[in-house]
């Protein structure tokens, strides 16, 4: 069942956002790198094609992409809910995040030519088929298609050409620009947040009477009510946590280690008593190796202070990718 807010189904307001929001991602990346032509010297060429043409071509192909399977991306998005639906809503924006940076340094620029290659080759096909409506078996597409795909096709991989040296270097650009200096931060606010959703789950889960899952169950107005009363109390949480944080007080801790204790406690609970409560309760073990890995990690950052940055990076990383793993599989097995 799509998530919507006053009739607003939020999957497809996130892949509109989508849609403008990362061409113009595209051509800040262009804007901000030092990007080179390497088989000229020429100041003029090279800002002409690597500073426009490239990121109009890619802005372009993306735009296209998201278009195309822009439902097909938002069916994915609300697949999600029966996939890892151990998780809640507010669990899933966190772990959501992590999956988002991962994306934007690493997977995103090398799929870029691909998805450029496939998507001009796709538009040639379009408008070739334009006018032919109804498809069969024994349906072939004109002649001057193929041909037109090739040279539609041509265009991205120029453009990857021009700038194939620079552009392998782009993902460790971004980890180095981006990336590391925001990490501290980028673990800071994940691990207040993951703690004060932690503790709010405690809270929803006597709220609800055993069950903290409370998205899988219909509320009455006053435990919807309740809900947002916890909401605020877990922002306050957030928001306190990270002035901890920032001031390096050492109770801080403690709050970490009662985030993941809670955690464990509460996926135990809502695991019995949800299967007691609805034979339509389902529940995922995604969630609790996600959860796990993520509120445990500190534990191993204690006892060994020389992994601290490898666990603080891996910890992420596999947050990311497993997130990253469930939905792109989820993208590709859904049916429209």
């Amino acid at each position: 069942m799509p998530r919507e807010i006053k009739g607003i189904i939020l999957s497809r307001i996130l892949i509109l956002v989508s849609i403008v929001a990362v061409p113009v991602i595209i051509f800040l990346v262009f804007i901000f790198t030092d990007f080179h032509v390497w088989w000229t010297d020429d100041v003029a060429l090279t800002v002409f094609l690597a500073n426009f043409l490239a990121p109009l071509t890619f802005s372009i192909s993306w735009f296209y992409f998201l278009v195309l399977f822009a439902t097909r991306f938002s069916i994915a998005i609300d697949s999600m809910e029966k996939t890892i639906n151990i998780i809640p809503l507010r669990l899933k924006i966190f772990y959501g995040i992590n999956a988002m940076l991962i994306l934007f340094i690493w997977v995103f620029p090398l799929i870029t030519p691909i998805v450029s290659v496939l998507s001009f080759a796709s538009l040639a096909w379009q408008l070739s088929t334009i006018r032919k409506k109804n498809w069969d078996e024994k349906s072939r597409a004109p002649i001057i298609t193929y041909p037109l795909m090739i040279l539609a096709a041509i265009l991205p991989i120029f453009c990857t050409f021009n700038i194939a040296l620079d552009y392998l270097k782009l993902p460790l650009y971004l980890w180095e620009v981006v990336w590391i200096p925001l990490l501290d931060q980028i673990y800071a606010f994940s691990y207040c947040l993951g703690t004060s959703l932690a503790i709010g789950s405690l809270f929803i889960m006597f709220n609800n009477k055993g069950v903290s899952e409370y998205e899988q169950f219909l509320s009455d107005a006053k435990q919807k009510i309740s809900l947002v009363y916890i909401g605020i109390f877990e922002a306050f949480l957030f928001g306190f946590f990270l002035i901890l944080y920032y001031l390096d007080l050492p109770v801080l801790k403690l709050f970490y280690n009662i985030g993941f204790i809670i955690i464990v406690l509460v996926s135990i609970v809502n695991y019995f008593s949800g299967k007691n409560q609805s034979k339509k309760f389902t529940s995922h073990i995604i969630g609790y190796i996600l959860a796990a890995i993520f509120m445990g990690s500190h534990l191993f950052l204690e006892y060994s202070p020389e992994l601290s940055d490898l666990m603080r990076n891996a910890s992420l990383a596999i947050l990311a990718a497993i997130f990253i793993i469930v939905f792109f599989y989820t993208f590709i097995t859904i049916e429209e």
